[in-house]
């Protein structure tokens, strides 16, 4: 299976090798040596780091041909990843015979291909043996009888490269030897691979990419409670992991390069919708019999549950149901009283100090306190203690200033929170493609209907309605009270057809460059169009946050589900909603709710807080009814610096050990001590496959990062 490498997160794509390796290795005795990915649709800075670390040594695609502007200078040569990561990389130059140009996957066997193969290769003086792949390729099958018939007939005929038929695993081989022992020039690329085409696979079937998402999260978030569990008990023996495999398998295969990015048919996206609610209903089971083991039970106490690597802090929604609706405090596991909003959901609580994969406890008390949310009336203009809002007529933010700063963060004269809808008419690929006149034709949001606004000691909320032709969009604009982030928590229900949704902010940043985070890190992109390389990224791809900074302030673009950005200039732009109608007639109709966030910031993003920031919208704090022991509240594995992420924990392959993966995700090199909440015995460093990569160690879990580093320990408890 060819996996999507621009939406796919990191552990997820770690996991795609994984599983793959251990079936080859299973079924057929052997494991890959090369990264086969033709067909997929950019491939991510991370990538040469994760093979690396997974035993591969070669990459090979052909897609990278397609671009649309700019034509890739080598076919051969050594790719740098994030990291400095290095690993050989191969462009199959067979020809596509297409009006396109360009190379292809889907090689015949005939004079004009190996020819054309030869002839369009860029590489020659340092490789001289080439690939062609033939065979029935895109849609199955594979070589017959006149094709191999024709390869014997090509080697005896004049004028043509020499025809020998092999494996790709010895093409590769061999190719790592002729690199290594050339005397001239290799060229090397430093950066991602960004494919110059598709770009609409950011955007479309956003359901389908907010599953993608929650379930990746959950599936971190499930092995990591299924672990504690397990070591609470001193007993692995009820570790899920055969339910914990099923769920995996279910992520990954979804992340298919034609499932994923949203250029399926319409009954894939039935199928995937129904796979996705079992991967979680496994989840949720998974999650509860592990919390069964870790809560008990009690009728005033709530556990809050914080997924996070770092401390967690912020508003949590609790409730206990056998006071539901009884007026009432909320207090500390230290007993004290908690800053508390009661709503017809359950009580908004301030809460802060949760240790990294750690609990805290909340203990609601009978009282005559209940603080609600007041109605204010809507005037255009609000303050907060860090921002002074303005509004239109049509609901559109012409200003906020941040107070603290004392800066304007919007462009004089331009509009925030600027909902734009434009027309989306690709010249060819309809779910796959956002060409670059989409923006010659665009059309307000501005049929404001209602505004209300709602005040607590906790935050504010401005609630808006708009009509759009056929559709309708709400939000409800949160801005907090001890929090710079502003959430635009947004409902909408889309009928429309061809059209792009699309979010802007003109921000009063001077900049040349922004900020993306990727899988593993996060890559730099140019504001400007200075060369056809430059205007070609129109529209890239971030996981879970964008950033405009310069220095000592700067601004991030934050999503809980959404992957398409654009920034060029001042303007920086998320897309939220396409909806083409190939080859899925239906694509996006219906409901869809997202929250994105705007974070001003002082300082660089690595000292405001940015990574974190961007976890907690996507990782709320969360409670379970119940109380859990001193011991448990501890962090059950933490890093003792702030620049290092926990991108896993859970039960090895082949023991009873743990396996805990963290990265380096600031570009800072130092060292990094990992503490546990349970007594360790022994640790070892292994590669991303989970085999040893160094001495088994007592005593402290202490390394040096460097920028962008993953790394991965497995880590054997005391019985």
């Amino acid at each position: 299976m060819e996996a999507d490498c621009n939406i796919s997160s990191g552990e997820a794509l770690v996991r795609q090798i994984l599983n793959g390796q251990r079936f080859f290795k299973e079924e057929f005795g052997v494991t890959s040596n090369v990264l086969w990915l033709p067909d997929v649709f950019g491939y991510s800075w991370a990538l040469p780091q994760i093979l690396k670390r997974s035993g591969i040594e070669s990459f090979m695609t052909i897609k990278i041909s397609w671009n649309q502007y700019n034509h890739m200078p080598h076919d051969t040569f050594r790719w740098i990843g994030v990291d400095g990561s290095e690993v050989l990389t191969h462009f199959m130059s067979v020809p596509a015979f297409s009006d396109d140009g360009g190379y292809t996957y889907n090689g015949v066997i005939n004079p004009a291909s190996v020819k054309g193969t030869w002839d369009l290769y860029h590489d020659k003086e340092i490789n001289q043996d080439l690939l062609l792949a033939y065979g029935n390729g895109d849609g199955g099958g594979g070589v017959n009888r006149d094709m191999l018939e024709m390869g014997r007939h090509l080697k005896a005929m004049p004028g043509l490269p020499e025809v020998i038929p092999g494996t790709a695993y010895d093409y590769f081989e061999n190719l790592q030897k002729t690199i290594a022992s050339t005397d001239r020039h290799v060229p090397t690329w430093d950066g991602e691979l960004y494919l110059e085409y598709h770009r609409g696979t950011y955007t479309s079937q956003a359901r389908n990419k907010k599953n993608n998402r929650k379930t990746e999260l959950k599936l971190r978030e499930a092995e990591w409670l299924a672990s504690e569990a397990a070591i609470r008990t001193g007993d692995f023996s009820s570790y899920p992991e055969k339910e914990l495999h099923e769920a995996w398998k279910i992520a990954l295969r979804n992340q298919f390069h034609d499932i994923i990015p949203g250029s399926s048919i319409h009954e894939v996206y039935e199928d995937s919708t129904a796979e996705y609610a079992k991967a979680n209903e496994i989840l949720d089971t998974i999650e509860e019999n592990a919390l069964k083991v870790l809560v008990r039970e009690s009728d005033s106490i709530v556990t809050v549950v914080n997924n996070s690597s770092f401390a967690g802090e912020g508003i949590v929604t609790a409730k206990v149901k056998a006071y539901e609706g009884r007026k009432g405090s909320w207090f500390s596991a230290d007993g004290k009283e908690l800053p508390a909003v009661y709503t017809e959901d359950g009580w908004f609580v301030k809460v802060s100090g949760i240790e990294p994969a750690g609990f805290t406890t909340l203990t609601y008390k009978i009282g005559t306190k209940a603080e609600c949310f007041c109605t204010e009336e809507w005037t255009g203009e609000m303050d907060t203690p860090f921002y002074h809002i303005v509004w239109d007529k049509k609901g559109r933010m012409t200003s906020i200033f941040d107070k603290e700063n004392d800066r304007e963060i919007l462009k004089a004269g331009e509009l925030g929170n600027h909902l734009v809808v434009y027309e989306d008419r690709p010249m060819k690929y309809d779910a796959w493609d956002i060409d670059i006149y989409y923006q010659e034709k665009g059309y307000e949001v501005d049929d404001l209907k209602t505004v209300s606004v709602e005040k607590s000691s906790l935050m504010t909320k401005v609630k808006m309605d708009w009509n759009y032709q056929d559709s309708t969009i709400s939000q409800e604009i949160r801005f907090y009270n001890d929090n710079r982030r502003i959430d635009f928590v947004t409902h909408a229900d889309w009928h429309e057809h061809q059209q792009l949704l699309r979010v802007l902010f003109p921000l009063d940043i001077r900049t040349s460059e922004a900020t993306f985070d990727i899988q593993y890190g996060n890559v730099k992109r140019p504001t400007y169009e200075n060369t056809s390389w430059d205007m070609a990224k129109f529209e890239t791809v971030a996981h879970q946050w964008a950033d405009y900074s310069e220095t000592g302030y700067g601004v991030s673009l934050m999503n809980d589900c959404k992957y398409g950005y654009s920034a060029k200039g001042y303007v920086l732009g998320m897309s939220l909603i396409k909806c083409g109608i190939h080859p899925d007639y239906a694509a996006d109709q219906g409901i869809h709710d997202f929250t994105y966030a705007l974070y001003p910031h002082s300082g660089s993003w690595q000292e405001s807080g940015v990574q974190k920031e961007a976890w907690r919208l996507n990782n709320p704090l969360w409670t379970v009814e119940g109380a859990v022991d001193a011991e448990v509240q501890s962090a059950f594995c933490k890093a003792d610096t702030d620049h290092v992420a926990i991108d896993c924990i859970k039960k090895a392959e082949d023991s009873e050990d743990l396996i805990i993966r963290f990265h380096e995700y600031a570009g800072m090199r130092g060292p990094v001590t990992l503490n546990f909440g349970f007594p360790v015995d022994s640790w070892q460093e292994t590669d991303l496959m989970e085999n040893p990569d160094g001495e088994e160690m007592t005593g402290e879990l202490k390394v040096t990062v460097r920028p962008y580093e993953i790394r991965t320990f497995r880590v054997t408890p005391k019985k």
